[in-house]
């Protein structure tokens, strides 16, 4: 969605991303480099029609003499409605000449995860005045093997059911309750049928692939 409602507030979010300081190779930095602010400069300016009108004159002549102009600009990408149920999607490959090459590192992730750095300041869903948008983890998959063959795995939670789900995905309500901790539960690990119970710190040492988390907050 491209917001120009107020040049002021284009590039603020619900929380300071200064304050962030990710480490690298966690969720974090992938999130942070994933909504940093970029210069669109030389062969990446954006026209602008603005600039066009007034340097070039009426709009309908533009077209006909197809004469534009380019400035430069600054783009990023937020969250601009948080959702219930949050996925992320790492990507696991990278390109090596010809070839597509599997990326095995681990990247670190919370069981409880603050989206407000990554969010607009004016989130849609968010409270007026809420400076935190949190959300618990419930399931990971997890994908061992190479880009040509492998297995794919899951975690997933047992926890109880979380009452405000349906009011945030049916009517789109916030959540009010102030909730920091992630929701009480057994984690299992599900490999085909077999199914075992795992600690938490070993779904955290998993080379996750996709990550599923519920909005607390």
């Amino acid at each position: 969605e491209l917001s120009t409602e107020d040049a002021e507030t284009a590039f603020c979010t619900l929380a300071n991303r200064e304050d962030l300081n990710p480490e690298e190779g966690s969720i974090h930095h992938c999130l942070y480099q994933f909504t940093r602010n970029e210069k669109l400069t030389e062969t990446n300016k954006l026209l602008c029609d603005v600039c066009t009108q007034r340097h070039y004159g009426p709009k309908n002549n533009i077209k006909s003499e197809k004469k534009y102009v380019y400035t430069n600009a600054k783009k990023q990408m937020l969250i601009s409605l948080a959702p219930p149920i949050l996925t992320l999607h790492l990507k696991r490959f990278q390109q090596a000449g010809f070839n597509l090459r599997k990326v095995n590192r681990h990247i670190k992730f919370p069981e409880v995860i603050d989206l407000a750095p990554f969010c607009t300041v004016k989130c849609k869903n968010v409270a007026e005045g809420n400076t935190k948008v949190l959300y618990s983890l419930y399931g990971v998959v997890e994908h061992s093997g190479t880009m040509r063959s492998g297995h794919y795995t899951a975690y997933a939670k047992m926890r109880s059911m979380n009452n405000r789900l349906p009011d945030l995905v049916l009517r789109g309500q916030s959540p009010q309750a102030l909730e920091t901790e992630p929701v009480k539960g057994q984690w299992f690990h599900i490999s085909d049928t077999h199914v075992q119970a795992v600690s938490a710190s070993k779904v955290l040492s998993s080379q996750a692939y996709l990550l599923f988390y519920e909005r607390l907050l």
